[in-house]
């Protein structure tokens, strides 16, 4: 009798990768029923191949379990894994080494993540920035300020690319020429809402956009909440700007506390209703912030007593400039009130607030008003590779 004695091999990385995207495009394959899946089967190819009774056995339900066999004539892993290669997304495993790794940590951990840039090791000193889509002028001026400010110290902005405080929080990353990661409720091949297409873009390019929904999905409802467990799930904490209660952004701040991170709330008018949400987190216990350093110090960051260079500020260099630069705060100031102020011609007044923008001394905020932007704050660094963060 003759006897084969070449080793077994493992299945490939790659195999394996090609049936967990097959697999994952079945409805309803969460974290729960590849974990059946992974249980019962050698490997993950073995599981595809199976027949309903075996899935069922395994753990799955008659519906899932029909719906994997039924995929086995409309799916092929492999061509499934070039299409991913050809839009530009990788598929990350969890036992991927570029999969966050705080995403092992929460409950429901996607069982694939696709990912369109780098998610790369600075990644994991990460904040997530929320708030409403409807963000007042106060709003947007603090999500600037705090996106700004943790870009400056190399701490990657992580939001929702949703309208309002996740659009300005993305731009002023990118504009601060730090990294930011966008979570999204679709596959990667749609970009909602479609005016952050270049957005988008740009996002990949100096970041990563990221989703747990295979290419070809659309966004719906109901999958913004859960969305949104990776938003909470890969940062230190989540800073709320404004919201109402029930809006999205409380969701995050929810699970971020059920995730066991670090949750900070902008403090807000009382007669402001994008205000309430964060008003709630405070009396519940959330951190309240006012300068960068309050979430630096929280996640006990390392202060190392330099002064931030924000790289695009230059420092006003003419009376007129000066002279403005005096004439307004961090609150909202309109036009008129700076001519005054600085009795200056309405003509000088709007071509040197110009020029103080460009120099990213001040920031129009829409209808007129303008605010001066921080200049001078101690700068953190965050720990790198090696470092413990207690969080």
């Amino acid at each position: 009798m003759l006897v084969n004695l070449e080793p077994v091999t493992a299945p490939s990385r790659t195999n394996d990768l090609a049936y967990r995207v097959a697999l994952h495009r079945v409805p309803r394959m969460g974290g729960v029923r590849f974990a059946l899946l992974e249980a019962t089967f050698s490997n993950l190819e073995d599981a595809w191949h199976a027949d309903a009774g075996a899935l069922h056995a395994a753990g799955l339900d008659v519906r899932t379990a029909q719906a994997i066999t039924r995929a086995h004539a409309e799916t092929d892993p492999f061509a499934e894994l070039e299409r991913l290669h050809l839009a530009g997304v990788d598929a990350l495993a969890p036992d991927d080494p570029r999969y966050p790794s705080r995403l092992h940590e929460i409950a429901d951990a996607p069982p694939l993540l696709y990912v369109k840039g780098s998610w790369i090791p600075d990644d994991e000193w990460s904040v997530a920035v929320v708030g409403t889509r409807r963000a007042t002028a106060y709003g947007r001026q603090a999500a600037t300020e705090f996106a700004r400010g943790l870009a400056a110290n190399r701490v990657t902005v992580v939001s929702g690319l949703a309208r309002g405080v996740d659009t300005v929080a993305h731009h002023t990353a990118l504009e601060s020429g730090g990294r930011t990661v966008a979570v999204l409720a679709n596959g990667l091949d749609t970009v909602y809402p479609p005016e952050n297409a270049r957005l988008a873009d740009q996002i990949a390019a100096q970041g990563a956009l990221m989703t747990d929904y295979p290419l070809g999905t659309k966004p719906r409802a109901d999958f913004f909440p859960r969305r949104n467990r990776i938003m909470s799930g890969v940062a230190l904490g989540t800073l709320v700007v404004e919201g109402e209660p029930t809006s999205g952004a409380m969701i995050t701040a929810r699970l971020a506390l059920e995730q066991n991170r670090e949750v900070f709330a902008v403090p807000g008018s009382i007669f402001s209703t994008q205000s309430s949400g964060p008003l709630a987190l405070l009396r519940d216990g959330a951190t309240p912030v006012g300068r960068i350093e309050d979430i630096l110090e929280a996640l006990n960051l390392t202060m190392v007593g330099a002064q931030m260079d924000f790289g695009r500020a230059l420092p006003p260099d003419d009376p007129n400039e000066v002279a403005l630069m005096a004439s307004l705060s961090r609150e909202p100031r309109h036009v008129d009130e700076v001519v005054r102020q600085s009795g200056l011609p309405a003509a000088t007044v709007a071509a040197t607030l110009a020029l103080l923008e460009l120099k990213g001394l001040v920031r129009d905020m829409g209808g007129m008003q303008y605010v001066r932007l921080r200049e001078d704050v101690a700068e953190y660094v965050v720990p790198r590779a090696g470092a413990t963060v207690d969080h």
